[in-house]
């Protein structure tokens, strides 16, 4: 037999092999993108654990792992955190990383033991915080606002855990405490959509409608985002007018611009369960984290 033909009928059943593995291993019809975007998610991963292979300091370390928390790699981040802590021991600062991804993947008893670890430590703060965060996702709020007010003690300029007391505050039902930790967290944070969402849930509230409009024109608020804080303010009712102070112009027409060419807004969703609207932005921000650890 030609030497040449044989190859060439060897090639061809050899491709003829793999395209029959190919439909049977793979999904039906798969397509070159999908294969392209599993290479890349692989040579990530190896990448990831190459370069954690090659860290020489736990701080390096420390970076890579708040990196993959900031990504939404919460699992991932666990066994890197157990790394880790295998190499250079355990620290306030991995036991605070370590409470944050438990929390975020549903570990709440390891979560609440990791924060507690922090009381009494540099990260008190923190673990306070992240123990406020835990109350309100069992629906504790009046207990949520103690132990968020703890936090607010020791990190009294952390914008994002006066976004989470005062939204805290409103769940709570002491809608007259929400208005003073909202101000400043959008004052300290006017970038922060979180805070920006919170005040403008206080504003439908307390039935200050048009400078909530205002605030939520002002930094462009998806249509889907400004529905969700309406009908989170109709769950949680309306306080007596009285109670409530005027939220001056200035505050309400800040010069900083929500993007919505970035994910939508989500009302607590990670972080405070149950709450309405959440329905309407689950997943809106998967690819941002929500982290909340005293100092986002």
């Amino acid at each position: 037999m030609n030497i040449a033909l044989h190859d060439s009928k060897c090639a061809c059943a050899l491709l003829a092999a793999l395209m029959m593995l190919a439909g049977c291993g793979g999904p039906k019809g798969l397509y070159p993108a999908a294969a392209d975007a599993q290479q890349r998610m692989a040579a990530e991963a190896a990448a990831t654990q190459k370069n954690a292979a090659n860290i020489d300091t736990a701080a390096t370390y420390m970076k890579l792992v708040e990196q993959m928390q900031t990504d939404g790699l919460w699992f991932a981040s666990l066994a890197h955190i157990d790394a880790l802590e295998q190499r250079w021991g355990a620290s306030p600062d991995s036991s605070r990383m370590r409470a944050d991804a438990l929390r975020q993947t549903g570990e709440t008893a390891g979560s609440e033991a990791a924060y507690k670890r922090l009381i009494g430590t540099p990260l008190e703060g923190a673990g306070y915080h992240g123990l406020g965060l835990l109350a309100g996702g069992r629906g504790d709020y009046p207990t949520a606002v103690a132990l968020l007010k703890e936090a607010q003690r020791r990190n009294p300029t952390d914008a994002v855990l006066l976004s989470d007391l005062g939204y805290a505050s409103l769940r709570a039902g002491l809608v007259a405490q929400a208005r003073l930790p909202l101000m400043q967290a959008l004052q300290l944070r006017s970038d922060n959509p979180q805070a920006q969402a919170n005040l403008a849930l206080y504003l439908e509230v307390t039935q200050q409608r048009a400078q909530a409009d205002a605030l939520m024109e002002a930094h462009r608020m998806s249509p889907a985002t400004r529905e969700a804080i309406r009908e989170s303010a109709r769950q949680l009712g309306s306080a007596p007018l009285a109670a409530v102070q005027p939220l001056p112009r200035a505050a309400t027409m800040g010069t900083s611009i929500y993007d919505d060419s970035t994910a939508p807004l989500k009302l607590k969703a990670a972080r405070w369960p149950g709450m309405g609207g959440q329905q309407a932005n689950a997943g809106a921000m998967t690819s941002r984290s929500s982290i909340s650890r005293g100092t986002e």
